[in-house]
């Protein structure tokens, strides 16, 4: 049922010292602090695939980062890097391929590759980053096929996990789901742990409002039926 969940959280993030962001946006200082005062809780970090599988422990913590920001090479990657964490990034394929219809600031096809060479575990956060909830079937196949084809192309590498834009219930439907399945998509990343959509794995979206005491609470699942920023 949608309130399974497996052993371990996925944590989400965006930028890390971008303050276009919004408040999506978490300081590379505050990153690294929570990074480090999860391990001192004693938090084991895991690969998010270990988790959505059902392989983690309930003290297991995955990261993942949605959009592709330039920070995550310059700012995030060093301090996980540090920590020898395994993470994954969710790119939007259409503004790799098209510079400047997405928001400025974000990664390129190279530094992808570059991060991916590191270790990264790349997937797919779609071609234009749409709201599924609002688009045709058609059109969902259309975001789900490309952006798997474009990373392959770009790459070598044919993702089979997703990230769903927005990611809370109300931006994905059983006509995507299926479309994801088609695509070739083994994972499905929504938010909102209690509320996510039928057959996705829920992940707990990290903002810069996260002080000691937000993230601590959001580790033991105080936001689990938030629907963060709808």
């Amino acid at each position: 049922t949608r309130r399974e969940m497996p052993g371990g959280r996925i944590l989400c993030y965006h930028s890390d010292g971008q303050p276009e962001c919004g408040v999506n946006d978490v300081t590379p200082g505050r990153f690294r602090h929570q990074i480090e005062l999860a391990l001192r809780l004693g938090y084991r970090f895991v690969s998010a695939d270990t988790i959505a599988e059902g392989n983690g422990e309930a003290w297991d913590l995955a990261i993942t980062f949605d959009d592709g920001w330039r920070s995550v090479l310059e700012a995030a990657e060093p301090i996980l890097r540090d920590h020898g964490i395994p993470w994954t990034l969710f790119v939007v394929s259409g503004w790799l391929d098209r510079p400047g219809t997405g928001p400025a600031g974000v990664l390129s096809w190279r530094e992808v590759e570059a991060l991916a060479s590191a270790g990264a575990e790349i997937g797919s956060h779609s071609v234009t980053h749409p709201d599924f909830g609002r688009i045709s079937a058609e059109r969902a196949a259309e975001e789900l096929e490309g952006s798997r084809r474009a990373i392959a192309a770009r790459l070598g590498i044919r993702p089979d996990s997703f990230a769903i834009p927005l990611g809370q219930s109300a931006n994905w439907t059983p006509d995507a789901a299926r479309a994801a399945r088609q695509a070739g998509y083994r994972t499905v990343y929504a938010q909102a742990v209690e509320t996510r959509p039928l057959g996705t794995i829920g992940r707990s979206l990290v903002t810069h409002f996260d002080n000691d005491l937000v993230f601590g609470a959001l580790l033991k699942g105080a936001y689990d039926a938030w629907e963060e920023w709808t």
